[in-house]
């Protein structure tokens, strides 16, 4: 009996912190980065003109995280035309590994924004333990949703979210 409840908790733990809808999550806090050309870039300036925002964090020995920016790659041009979403990748690297992201990047020609975390504290400011987590940020700058982990189709999820917030609609 009591391994079958410890096996209910924990996968409804698990469940919980996979996907969460239709809460916020605050505001995106204001936390100094760099962009991959080594300019400052302070959080604060994330931005879309009242537009959704996506967020993702990920790293380069980060296979799931590649395979979602790649699988949002393909369709992110699309994204911008009908929903004018903008997306900005934080790379969580550490500053020696830092070093092999701009590379990736230009290697796969990923057309969003990637800012460089390389001593985590927008990862902490914005409770990410583990990578890829994914936020959506609504017009009004509220963190509304958000996902952990990637599998293969999850970006359609996302594209979903943005349209119903592009629309005013719930996002249950």
């Amino acid at each position: 009996m009591n391994k079958i409840l410890i096996i209910i908790v924990l996968v409804s733990i698990i469940f919980v912190g996979y996907s969460q809808d239709e809460k916020n999550y605050g505001t995106i806090p204001s936390i100094d980065l760099k962009t991959m050309e080594g300019e400052a870039f302070n959080t604060s300036e994330i931005s879309n003109d009242g537009k959704p925002i996506i967020i993702t964090f990920w790293a380069t020995w980060c296979k799931p995280c590649i395979k979602e920016h790649d699988a949002i790659n393909n369709v992110y041009e699309d994204w911008v035309d009908e929903t004018g979403l903008k997306l900005y990748a934080i790379s969580i690297d550490n500053a020696r590994s830092s070093k092999s992201v701009m590379p990736m990047v230009n290697g796969k020609a990923w057309e969003f924004d990637v800012l460089l975390d390389e001593n985590s504290d927008f990862k902490r400011a914005m409770n990410v333990n583990v990578p890829p987590h994914t936020f959506i940020v609504n017009g009004e700058g509220e963190i509304v949703w958000q996902h952990v982990g990637y599998l293969d189709g999850d970006e359609i999820e996302y594209i979903e979210v943005v349209e119903k917030l592009v629309n005013g609609e719930s996002i249950d």
